[in-house]
């Protein structure tokens, strides 16, 4: 830890400002050094007779200014500028609205931080079909799409139905993917300040999304068989939110599934607090269970949304949202005002593929594809604490001591593996700390590059945090 100390009174302007300048000049003439560790807050302030706020406002302008990193227990730190990648000096807006990712994944590293459909020869069926549909679509492939054919809705239907359930097709809107669909939804159900509820844990990008158009999130406790009724009806009651997102079946990161007590439970309070319920099921539908939907047991106040993004081929952007009884023309409007409206390509294409059976044909290889590569991770990560569901193309993986989650994936993705830490998918900022990180595996290539990349973690994680220099 370096013993440099600055001197506050060289400049102008608020101390936290002079601190942040001064900091700034030292890491640009040397006196710290790539890699120095500066004082503890606390530390700093009793130094310079000021107050812990003044010296936390200066590190953040710092951090802003892409001069140092910091991580809950480790400190911070001085970048080695002269090696970043050029992402590393945007603006701090755009960095924390991508989350913990990096914005450009550099080349050559194995993606366990997607979760997107394995490729399983999708391409072949698709060229195909655009084929087909060129020929017989010519002129809509040059123009705005002005009208939505019946079997855009067909698709819909088709494939957010479960087991004996099935949507209204009068309540279909076809969507630029689940993402899109979600966001639509919370334009059209709720006004800027709104208060919209999330778990501690989940897709956190829905969130940051909502933050980006007036939203504020609220959190809910949940547990390892998800999302905890009791406090959902305290948030509701307390803070009176307009609208909950959540994952009832394989949720994302904890693979949680709620039993049809809890959902039962979920339903009855939303309605009793007049609250939206955005049910994802892009999981869902590929997860092993019989369970009803939330838009089955509360079709008056759930919106339900699916896609092709996981189960069959991410790249086409295709998904659908089913409303509640009179909704669907607003959600459909609000979808075009955000988005700029569905192109007629991608909604034609992800018709064909569902009408014709390709898609659930296709959702079956892949599932068989991810169930292969997730034995593979499970005769690797043998003995270590985990949670994961067949069918669900990633696991959540309790770190062992001594590593953090955020040290874990910087280790990773040193030894060429990309992974996601529990950060990326916290709504807000909870007390809770998880010591988890998130391995999905069916970006890869084929199932030997699944298997060095868990060999890999399994690795990292055996010699311990002492086998990473974070200095290297």
């Amino acid at each position: 830890m370096t013993n440099w100390i600055p001197n506050l009174s060289a400049g102008s302007g608020p101390l936290y400002s002079r601190l942040a300048d001064q900091i700034e000049r030292a890491i640009s003439d040397g006196a710290l050094p790539p890699g120095a560790k500066l004082p503890p807050q606390r530390n700093l302030a009793y130094d310079l007779g000021v107050t812990i706020g003044t010296i936390g406002r200066a590190y953040t302008m710092i951090r802003e200014r892409g001069l140092v990193s910091g991580e809950v227990g480790r400190g911070t730190y001085v970048l080695d500028r002269s090696t970043e990648a050029p992402d590393a000096a945007l603006d701090p807006v755009s960095v924390n609205l991508a989350g913990t990712r990096v914005i450009n994944a550099p080349p050559g590293k194995i993606r366990f931080d997607s979760t997107a459909a394995p490729d399983i020869g999708q391409g072949v069926i698709l060229g195909r079909m655009f084929a087909e549909m060129m020929r017989d679509h010519p002129s809509e492939i040059s123009s705005y799409t002005r009208s939505f054919p019946q079997t855009w809705f067909e698709a819909g239907q088709t494939w957010l139905s479960r087991g004996p359930w099935s949507p209204e097709i009068d309540s279909i809107v076809p969507t630029l993917g689940a993402h899109a669909g979600v966001m639509a939804v919370l334009s059209a159900v709720t006004a800027p300040g709104d208060k919209i509820v999330f778990e501690n844990l989940t897709y956190s990008q829905i969130s940051r999304s909502a933050g980006l158009i007036g939203r504020r999130s609220i959190q809910v406790e949940s547990d390892e068989h998800g999302l905890i009724p009791e406090d959902f009806e305290r948030v509701c009651a307390q803070q009176h939110p307009r609208a909950a997102f959540l994952m009832p079946s394989a949720q994302n990161p904890t693979v949680a599934t709620l039993s049809l007590k809890r959902r039962q439970q979920i339903a009855e309070i939303a309605r009793t607090h007049s609250v939206w319920l955005i049910e994802d099921n892009l999981y869902g539908s590929m997860a092993d269970d019989d369970l009803p939907l939330l838009a089955e047991l509360a079709p008056d106040r759930t919106f339900l949304v699916g896609g092709l993004s996981k189960s069959v081929a991410a790249g086409v952007r295709g998904g659908w949202v089913a409303c509640p009884p009179h909704f669907s023309q607003r959600i459909r409007i609000a979808h075009k005002m955000v988005t700029g409206g569905i192109p007629f390509m991608l909604a034609e294409i992800c018709a064909r593929l569902v009408l014709s059976g390709e898609a659930a044909a296709i959702r079956r290889k892949c599932i068989d594809e991810i169930n292969a590569r997730q034995r593979i991770a499970h005769e690797i990560l043998s003995c270590l604490d985990y949670q994961s569901l067949p069918n669900i193309p990633f696991l959540w993986l309790k770190l062992p001591e001594p590593w953090l989650s955020g040290t874990f994936r910087n280790a990773a993705l040193d030894a060429g593996v990309l992974v996601d830490d529990e950060d990326e998918f916290k709504a807000g900022r909870p007390d809770k700390v998880f010591h988890r990180a998130r391995i999905g595996y069916s970006a890869p290539a084929d199932r030997e590059e699944v298997r060095q990349g868990m060999l890999t973690l399994r690795r990292l994680l055996d010699n311990g945090r002492s086998g990473y220099d974070s200095y290297a």
